[in-house]
């Protein structure tokens, strides 16, 4: 229940760094390894054969990998132009779209009758192919603006999620039983991990909400609506069914924003790591949104043609 109640923290979160900035800012030297710890929970609930899944969800996964590193990167650069936003605005938001999937996506996803495995693969897939594609797609997007530290941010990549998650996976896979004993707590941990970095964000840019914050809340909810949109209609132009299409949409819309701010913070400035503070509470209300959308569609499916819902919670290739 705590886990799914993520989006009625996120916002409280965001509150308690708005007025708790004096205790909360100094803490932003410990946003890195926050979020090494997100990555290490991640790490611990994958087994290889999530990544090994890439086979049996082939079409899918390669359609959502396009989708994840073409409709949100873009997608932030135009409404960057479009709002009109400042520099170190674009970048943060550019980097929320660079990113991989979040986490919280499989959870969504669950919510919403997706397909979770599909869901587990992509993110885990998408996470490592961030550690090269977040540093390309920003020299590409914003490198004519902004020098981008590239290599710089390739290593704290490698840093921040490779070798966590390679922990992870490697101590679930040698001490499964103990992991499931534990397994539990592994999402609370990352929710208040996660709502710890919320927080110190907020904090941190108290000066600038007053000024700018509507434009950044305002784009970074279109940001945010425009993934799951065009994450869903793509795929359902692609032929996808239903489930695989709001899974894909789901992880496409919903981003590693808790990374996003701390590359922002560690490579860029502490304006630059508004727009992932703010997605973070956007992605948990909109998800929630969108999958009760999704559970009452399949509601009304089922009441108006039963024996038309066939088994639609898996599709492999």
């Amino acid at each position: 229940m705590f886990v799914k109640l993520f989006f009625v923290w996120a916002p409280c979160a965001a509150i308690a760094g708005f007025l708790f900035d004096g205790e909360l800012a100094p803490l932003s030297v410990y946003i890195v390894p926050l979020l090494m710890v997100v990555m290490l929970c991640m790490g611990l609930t994958l087994k290889p054969s999530d990544f090994l899944n890439v086979t049996k969800y082939k079409a899918a996964i390669s359609a959502g990998m396009a989708l994840q590193f073409t409709i949100m990167p873009l997608t932030a650069l135009l409404i960057s132009y479009v709002f009109g936003l400042s520099q170190d605005i674009t970048v943060g938001l550019v980097l929320v779209g660079s990113v991989a999937g979040g986490t919280s996506s499989n959870v969504m996803t669950y919510i919403a009758g997706g397909n979770v495995a599909l869901s587990v693969s992509m993110t885990a897939l998408s996470t490592l192919l961030s550690v090269v594609m977040t540093p390309l797609l920003l020299t590409l997007l914003v490198g004519s603006k902004l020098d981008i530290p590239a290599t710089a941010m390739l290593i704290s990549l490698f840093k921040i999620i490779l070798l966590p998650i390679g922990l992870g996976v490697t101590i679930n896979t040698f001490a499964h039983q103990w992991i499931r004993k534990c397994e539990s707590v592994l999402a609370p941990l990352s929710v208040v991990t996660i709502l710890s970095i919320i927080a110190i964000v907020v904090a941190i840019n108290k000066g600038n909400l007053a000024s700018i914050g509507i434009w950044v809340v305002l784009a970074t909810l279109l940001h945010n609506v425009s993934g799951l949109t065009l994450g869903y209609l793509v795929a359902l132009l692609l032929g996808f069914d239903r489930v695989v299409c709001r899974t894909l949409a789901i992880e496409v819309g919903m981003q590693n924003s808790g990374l996003a701010t701390a590359l922002a913070l560690k490579f860029f400035s502490p304006l630059a790591a508004l727009p992932g503070a703010i997605f973070s509470v956007w992605l948990n209300i909109t998800g929630s949104i969108f999958a009760s959308i999704c559970l009452r569609f399949d509601n009304k499916v089922n009441n108006d043609s039963p024996q038309k819902h066939a088994d639609v919670t898996s599709w492999t290739e």
